[in-house]
């Protein structure tokens, strides 16, 4: 591996790059497929439906307890799949790296990359790399695109929602937001709480063919009630969540309270929700609960009809309007 920092030179094209792609990141990507000398991959689909989905990565700190921009890259990307009812097989990988980064770091978030996929079962197959004068971004930035493979039977979209569906989550929201500013340490507190970042395949496969099932997101930037502000006006149903259903760690509603944020508008990267059949509540949480981090999946709130707009049922039996977001609480937080 090369020592020292990236300069300007890393990315004019001649041998200081092909070093770096070299050294770096084909030495932990390698796979059959990943041909460096090759302006495109060749890649072999099995029968189902193409899915297709692209996605940016500036999350500051770089690295945060629980995960870091590579891993988040993936899982990130992978997720998208998953909760459409995919199966995740090829990555691509565009890095934008700054002039000045160590690259000890960016060999360590690299093979964070490999080490992810790896786990999430795909490959890695084409990329490119870009070095940015010192100042214009920070560090790192990734930008992904990843296919996968959905079979026929399954349909997961929004037109499938109904009024007297149900929402469910996977498990506590506000992990990742929480644990990525407490890393930043710009409020002078600290923190053993860690991201929630990770791979979501485990809940989608348990439960994409299920007949009840009709609609899954990951609530990433927003939140959950991002997502279901997103179904409301996808559909012109109303939202109405249960508030003291809602799982959230002890520690993140203690910071949340002392930092004047609120959970529900966190960012989540490893968390699906998931819109069903009332008939089919019961057996979808049974299947989840029963899967490592799933013991705490819950049933957090219904859909009707009515006003298109996302509400709240409070712990005092009160209804709280909860607004479309509109403020950046966390800049790079995924």
């Amino acid at each position: 591996m090369p020592t020292g920092h990236i300069t300007l030179a890393h990315g004019n094209g001649g041998r200081y790059m092909r070093e770096l792609i070299a050294e770096v990141f084909a030495n932990h990507l390698a796979n059959p497929e990943l041909d460096i000398d090759a302006d495109a991959a060749l890649i072999n689909l099995p029968p189902g439906k193409v899915l297709f989905t692209t996605d940016g990565f500036i999350v500051q700190p770089l690295e945060f307890p629980g995960g870091n921009i590579g891993s988040l890259a993936v899982h990130g990307t992978c997720n998208d799949l998953a909760v459409c009812g995919a199966d995740p097989l090829y990555l691509t990988l565009n890095a934008f790296i700054e002039e000045g980064m160590s690259f000890e770091l960016l060999d360590r978030l690299v093979k964070s990359i490999a080490t992810t996929a790896k786990s999430c079962g795909v490959k890695v197959v084409a990329g490119d790399t870009k070095v940015l004068p010192r100042g214009e971004a920070s560090g790192v930035y990734f930008a992904t695109a990843g296919i996968g493979i959905c079979q026929p039977e399954v349909s997961i979209k929004i037109a499938n929602i109904k009024p007297d569906d149900h929402i469910l989550i996977s498990g506590p929201i506000g992990d990742h937001g929480v644990a990525v500013m407490l890393a930043r340490e710009a409020f002078g507190m600290r923190g053993d709480l860690k991201s929630d970042a990770a791979s979501v395949l485990p809940f989608t496969r348990a439960v994409r063919q299920h007949p009840g099932l009709h609609f899954m997101r990951d609530p990433t930037r927003g939140g959950v009630v991002t997502v279901c502000h997103e179904i409301a006006l996808a559909t012109g149903l109303q939202i109405q969540l249960d508030g003291p259903s809602i799982p959230v760690r002890e520690p993140v509603k203690a910071v949340c309270e002392i930092l004047g944020y609120d959970p529900l508008y966190l960012a989540c990267e490893g968390r699906v929700v998931a819109i069903v059949e009332a008939s089919s509540v019961n057996e979808i949480l049974s299947q989840w609960r029963a899967l490592p981090e799933g013991e705490l999946a819950a049933d957090i709130g219904t859909i009707s009809q009515g006003v298109p707009r996302v509400q709240m049922k409070t712990e005092l039996g009160g209804i709280r309007i909860l607004e479309e977001l509109e403020d950046d609480p966390l800049p790079r937080i995924c």
